[in-house]
């Protein structure tokens, strides 16, 4: 017998488990870093930069890219030149689709932005390690659109810009997730800040309420989906192309609704 720290070893057992122990190296400590959402950060960051480029404020925004991007179901975009005024129709009526995702990555001000990126990081650094890169990158989407679609439905001559459609759909997601892992979300702040910030959208005017109201709707049913296919098939695929299946619905939802608007 060695002795040790604490008692006495058996020579034989500790060259037995030191066979049996695994190699643990430098990089098998760190833990995976959220790489999406930290992406997503970064291209709302480069959007709020393409605003200011283009004539946007840091406290307002605005600009030619809040212009061409912004979601909006039909409009008129009027400018100044030679002495003279002149419209054009904007707008996913018209043919602009792209606007149905770049609105998302768009802000009023950096007040705005910031407010919008602290809640996707404190999120997305819960739900992706959780679900994994893909399907939290496509339960992203899907909740994105799915702010679009309420915003196209609720006020679809007003533009639209920022991510809080898609950080309310990861909202009603963590959720979800807690829920089913048998979490209060009362008592570890979940339900409160999802209560909170509902009541805010409908108590500050300018709030875009439809887009906020059909994110968290939406990502509590994707969520509710990916997590019961979870538990169901054993690959997280299938969660991926259900999320993507459902992006797809809701786009087109986007582009019947938006033309409705017009007439």
């Amino acid at each position: 017998m060695n002795q040790a720290s604490v008692g006495f070893q058996c020579p034989e057992c500790v060259q037995g488990a030191a066979r049996r122990s695994p190699v643990v190296r430098f990089r098998d400590l760190r833990g995976d870093r959220p790489v999406v959402t930290i992406a997503l950060i970064a291209l709302n960051v480069a959007g709020f930069l393409a605003v200011l480029a283009t004539g946007g404020t840091i406290w307002n925004g605005g600009g030619t890219a809040t212009d061409q991007g912004m979601t909006i179901g039909t409009g008129v975009l009027f400018t100044r030149g030679g002495g003279t005024m002149a419209f054009e129709p904007i707008g996913v009526a018209t043919g602009e689709w792209w606007r149905i995702v770049t609105g998302g990555f768009l802000h009023a001000g950096l007040f705005h932005l910031g407010m919008n990126m602290l809640l996707l990081w404190l999120l997305g650094s819960q739900l992706e390690p959780v679900l994994g890169r893909a399907r939290f990158a496509a339960l992203y989407l899907a909740c994105l659109v799915a702010g679009s679609f309420g915003a196209l439905v609720v006020t679809p001559t007003a533009g639209t810009v920022g991510a809080s459609g898609a950080v309310f759909g990861l909202m009603g997601a963590a959720v979800v997730a807690q829920r089913r892992s048998g979490i209060d979300v009362w008592r570890n702040g979940i339900g409160g800040l999802v209560l909170i910030n509902l009541m805010l959208t409908f108590a500050v005017p300018g709030i875009a309420i439809g887009a906020h109201v059909a994110g968290l709707v939406g990502g509590v049913i994707v969520g509710a989906l990916v997590f019961a296919l979870d538990s169901a098939v054993r690959s997280a695929w299938v969660g991926t192309i259900a999320c993507l299946a459902l992006t797809a619905v809701l786009w087109f939802g986007c582009l019947s609704v938006a033309s409705r608007a017009v007439t």
